[in-house]
């Protein structure tokens, strides 16, 4: 089934809440973006859905059963996990890091079956890594990294995918290498994608599905077209953007043109200067 939710969620550090009373639900077989600014708490959010840290107060639900109750055993047979920035040991070749992912399917000292090496193999080619599969992680561009880094999640033969910002210090063209590959594999392969994205474009382009938050709690959800709006983008980032649709795609575009701060700069100074020319008047 892989349904996904939250219930009454609170998440803390030090005692200071971050995230209170998070009630969402992921769509099956769909990408969702978490957005926001920064601190807004969608990381936090992520890591706790992902079993990586446990809620004051709620529950995660996996199919009706709260994971943060489960062996972390048998959630890594349901969920996958992608963090910020991961790094390998120094030397490791790329089928030694994929192999990885195998290790919630094997028991004791047991050596991999002929199905542990089918799931590897299969990951690096749908990841077009296979001219690169004895080559050392150290070696690879940071597109190519990345790529062998979601081929190990691959490799866990999970239906949820989690990652946290996974274009992030990557150029143009390897963004979007990996947002298409991640959208070819929800398509073909109908994984359940939930990433946090910085880009708002990118999360408009490649998500089915938005989540907007401030301060730990959600302001607008649902389909790029219902969550890009003006007014979306002043409660959650503070900025002034137009919305257009993009001619090749048609999904929402945000092209910012001013922060709100500086916008209210702006109106003050502009009345304070009409004020001074009716004195002088």
């Amino acid at each position: 089934m892989n349904n996904l939710k939250t219930d009454n969620l609170q998440i803390a550090y030090d005692k200071r809440v971050i995230v209170d009373a998070l009630n969402i639900e992921i769509p099956k077989g769909k990408i969702t973006a978490l957005v926001g600014a920064n601190g807004s708490g969608k990381s936090t959010i992520l890591k706790t859905m992902s079993r990586l840290m446990k809620p004051s107060k709620g529950n995660v639900f996996l199919d009706g059963k709260a994971i943060h109750r489960q062996s972390t055993k048998e959630i890594a047979k349901q969920l996958a996990i992608l963090p910020q920035n991961p790094s390998a040991p120094e030397g490791l070749t790329v089928t030694e890091l994929v192999s990885y992912g195998r290790s919630p399917h094997q028991s004791g000292l047991k050596s991999m079956s002929v199905k542990d090496r089918d799931m590897i193999a299969w990951a690096i080619r749908v990841t077009s890594l296979g001219d690169f599969a004895d080559r050392s992680i150290d070696s690879l561009s940071g597109g190519q990294r990345q790529r062998a880094w979601i081929a190990m999640a691959l490799a866990q033969e999970t239906d949820i995918l989690f990652l946290d910002e996974p274009t992030t210090f990557l150029d143009m063209t390897h963004q979007l290498e990996v947002l298409m590959l991640l959208k070819q594999l929800n398509l073909t392969e109908n994984r359940t994608i939930v990433m946090v994205v910085h880009d708002l474009n990118h999360a408009s382009r490649f998500a089915d599905h938005m989540i907007a938050i401030r301060s730990g709690q959600v302001i607008s959800e649902g389909s790029p077209v219902h969550v890009m709006t003006e007014k979306t983008l002043e409660d959650v980032f503070g900025i002034k953007a137009d919305i257009m649709l993009d001619p090749r795609t048609g999904v929402p575009l945000c092209l910012p043109y001013e922060t709100c701060q500086a916008c209210e700069i702006r109106q003050v100074a502009t009345k304070i200067a009409g004020e001074m020319i009716v004195k002088l008047v």
